[in-house]
């Protein structure tokens, strides 16, 4: 009888230990859309220093507030799993779709500053809608104005949903300089790879504005 309470013990010890690997295991790989089915990325990874910095590992020595370091390492000290996200448009503070990143049933969302994406890319506004569209060319265009958030896994489902990722946008990366942090970050960014060839030759803007001077105003999603 005791031997069989011992085993039983230590399979449910060995249990809950594999059930908090998979859980773990799942919150640190985030498939990429748009890709190959067996791509996977890590959006936790990130460098700070010259080094290296993976999940379960020792988060290295904060550097000086307003270091580029900085930024991405209070983002790995935040709770669970953050991915960067860099916003351009709609979801931008003051924007008409910005509250969307305030509500909590959609997950979490820190802010962690202004940036300019380091490459030029075509930052259109096209279709009926008006909808801010960047174009994935890099290399043409303007170096685009926006937002960087630290958001958890729960929120960028949300937004792959809300953007209509993979078949209007495609989630791809990105890399940001941070405005006052003398650095770069790698962040996730909603562009778009197919469109109408004409879009390419549309004005290009770097600092999206729904009221802007090009009087193209948005179409609320509620009137979609």
């Amino acid at each position: 009888m005791r031997l069989f309470l011992k085993d039983l013990c230590l399979f449910k010890t060995q249990s809950e230990r594999a059930c908090r690997h998979d859980r773990l295991h799942h919150l640190t790989r985030v498939a990429l859309p748009g890709t190959l089915s067996g791509k996977v990325l890590e959006p936790c990874l990130g460098r700070v220093s010259g080094r290296e910095w993976r999940p379960g590992a020792r988060p290295p020595v904060s550097p000086p507030r307003g270091t580029c370091a900085s930024v991405l390492a209070r983002s790995l000290a935040a709770p669970g799993c953050m991915a960067h996200v860099f916003v351009y448009g709609t979801l931008k503070t003051g924007q008409p779709n910005h509250r969307v990143l305030l509500e909590s049933a959609h997950g979490r969302a820190a802010f962690r500053g202004w940036g300019r994406t380091v490459e030029p890319y075509p930052l259109v506004i096209a279709g009926q809608r008006n909808i801010p569209r960047l174009l994935n060319l890099p290399g043409q265009g303007r170096r685009v104005a926006g937002e960087v958030y630290a958001v958890d896994e729960q929120m960028l489902r949300f937004l792959d949903e809300f953007e209509g990722c993979p078949d209007m946008y495609q989630r791809t990366r990105v890399t940001v300089a941070v405005e006052g942090a003398g650095g770069t970050l790698q962040c996730f960014v909603y562009s778009t790879a197919t469109y109408p060839p004409e879009w390419v030759h549309l004005p290009y803007h770097d600092d999206y504005d729904s009221q802007g001077e090009h009087g193209l105003r948005y179409s609320p999603r509620e009137s979609r």
